[in-house]
C-alpha cells in the first residue's frame, strides 16, 4: 500500500503561500508516496512538482482545483488548464477529455464551495470523492460524504487540503497501487483506496492564518 495526499495547494493558489520545496520536504518526512498540488484553477504548482520529483522517491500527479458554477472538482491527472466558471457537467466533460478523473473535495461543505451542497450527484459522471478532508476531519461534511460514498460505491479518499506546508499529510490515502500515473489512475477508480489520517490543528491552523494576516499587512 503507498501513502498519497492528493489535494495539496502551494504559492500558486491564492490562498496558499507554500512553496514547493517545504511542501516535498515534509511529503517526505511523512513517508507520502505520491503527492498532487491541486492548486485552484491553475497547473503551474504542477508543472514545477513533477520536474523537482523527477528522479526521486515521490510521484507527483498532475491536477488542478477547478472552480465550477456550483462548486470546485478536482481535475486529477489533468496537466492542462481548464476554465472556470463552467457547469458542473461541463467541467466533468473536459476533466474527462483530458484523460483525468473528476474527484469531489469536500463534497457538502457549503463555506468552501462543496459542489454536493448545492447540486444532485445522481446528474453528475463523478469518479470519486473526499471522505476525510484535514480541515473537516468531524462533524457533518466528512460523515455524509462517507455515507454516500458507501451508498453509491464510489471510491473515497483521504487529502490535507493543505494551505500551509507542515499540515501536509495530516490526512491521506492508502492507495494499492504500482507507483506510476496510470497504476493509481486506475486503482482510485477500482476504490482501491482507503481515507486516512487526523484533522489539522485548529490551534495551528488559527496561529498560521493570524501571522499571515499579520505579515500581508506590513507587506
Amino acid at each position: 500500500m503507498l501513502k498519497m495526499d492528493s489535494h495539496i495547494h502551494s504559492e500558486y493558489s491564492p490562498d496558499s503561500s507554500s512553496r514547493i520545496d517545504d511542501i516535498l520536504k515534509v511529503a517526505k518526512k511523512e513517508n507520502i508516496d505520491i503527492i498532487a498540488i491541486s492548486d485552484h484553477n491553475t497547473v503551474d504548482g504542477t508543472s514545477e512538482v513533477i520536474e523537482k520529483t523527477r528522479n526521486t522517491d515521490i510521484l507527483a500527479i498532475p491536477s488542478i482545483e477547478i472552480s465550477s458554477t456550483q462548486g470546485h472538482i478536482l481535475g486529477f491527472g489533468c496537466e492542462e488548464n481548464i476554465p472556470r466558471d463552467l457547469t458542473p457537467e461541463d467541467t466533468i466533460d473536459r476533466i474527462h477529455d483530458l484523460g483525468g478523473l473528476a474527484i469531489i473535495p469536500h463534497p457538502y461543505c457549503f463555506y468552501r464551495h462543496g459542489l454536493l451542497h448545492n447540486t444532485d450527484y445522481r446528474n453528475l459522471k463523478i469518479d470519486a470523492i473526499e471522505t476525510k478532508n484535514a480541515r473537516f476531519i468531524i462533524g457533518y461534511c466528512n460523515h455524509k460524504a462517507e455515507k454516500l460514498s458507501k451508498k453509491e460505491n464510489l471510491p473515497s479518499l483521504g487529502a490535507s487540503d493543505s494551505h500551509y506546508f507542515k499540515f501536509v499529510g495530516d490526512c491521506y490515502s492508502l492507495i494499492e497501487s504500482e507507483k506510476d500515473i496510470d497504476s493509481v489512475m486506475k486503482s482510485i477508480k477500482k476504490g482501491k483506496t482507503k481515507a486516512c489520517g487526523k484533522g489539522t490543528s485548529n490551534v495551528l491552523l488559527s496561529k498560521y492564518l493570524f501571522e499571515k494576516k499579520v505579515l500581508k499587512k506590513f507587506d
